[in-house]
């Protein structure tokens, strides 16, 4: 086992820092705005790497004992799993207020802490028999779970959405001092500054956190103020997203709640994002 370990302890530690590097790409991407998220989110990156360089440099520092480079190992494991499981519950139930989509991004970070838990518990147990077995037992187990997970959450936007058929009902409130548009639900709308009047350019792990308001747009009776040009385009899906003045329309899933702008003058996923004031 002992010719196998520097392998291991290399393979453990680059897998740990991919993942934090996917992480550190989500948080400046999108989760840096999501309140709570967003600063437990910049704290597990960091730790993330500062584990991958501990599984490095503890063996090197304690070069008469394996006691403590198995130790980092079974530490960096147990985060590892802790990462994924703080995934897999932001998808299930949500965490402070937040309910995860599934996302490229997200699954490849979670098969790179499958990985690491994997490598690194093995690090961590030796060679004994019983002890790989259980390795190999969580670690199948955690895929196991984890595949459910990903393929029975949401990836964005409701079967149906966007059908020729479906409406985009919209209204205004106060946020911030400032009536903006919002959609059916009082969720902030926004515009992205990459879009055209007759294109969206946002698709992927973009439109995952900025969910496109589908349907063609119908201004909510009793509601005054919304004054701008109503219209839709074609997504490449074939959905019809609801556009503003020549702007396609977005929610952003930072905001949790009614009342809430925090997607407004971001520059996230290439360009700037904006909310829509409307005369009150």
């Amino acid at each position: 086992m002992s010719r196998f370990r520097w392998p291991l302890r290399l393979a453990g530690a680059g897998l740990l820092a991919a993942a934090a590097a996917v992480h550190l790409d989500l948080y400046l991407t999108g989760y840096r705005t999501i309140h709570v998220i967003g600063p437990l989110f910049l704290l597990q990156v960091i730790a993330g790497f500062a584990v991958a360089l501990a599984v490095l440099l503890t063996p090197l520092a304690a070069r008469s004992s394996q006691l403590p480079a198995a130790a980092a190992a079974a530490a960096a494991a147990c985060f590892a799993v802790a990462t994924l499981g703080g995934y897999l519950l932001s998808l299930w139930v949500g965490l402070f207020g937040f309910r995860e989509v599934r996302t490229t991004a997200g699954i490849v970070a979670g098969l790179l802490e499958i990985a690491a838990f994997a490598v690194l518990a093995l690090l961590a147990v030796g060679s004994a028999a019983p002890a790989v077995a259980v390795v190999a037992a969580i670690s199948i187990a955690a895929f196991a779970v984890f595949g459910v997970s990903v393929a029975t959450a949401s990836g964005g936007a409701p079967a149906g959405a966007g059908s020729a058929g479906a409406h985009a009902v919209l209204r205004t409130d106060s946020v911030n001092g400032v009536t903006v548009l919002t959609d059916s639900k009082g969720m902030t709308v926004y515009w992205f500054a990459l879009d055209t009047p007759a294109s969206s350019a946002c698709y992927g792990t973009c439109a995952a956190y900025w969910p496109p308001v589908y349907g063609t747009p119908a201004v909510a009776a009793g509601v005054t103020g919304v004054t701008g040009a109503l219209g839709t385009i074609r997504r490449a899906n074939g959905a019809i997203q609801a556009t503003y003045d020549g702007h396609p329309l977005y929610t952003y899933i930072g905001d949790t709640a009614p009342g809430q702008a925090g997607g407004n003058n971001l520059n996230l996923n290439g360009g700037y994002w904006h909310e829509i004031p409307v005369s009150g």
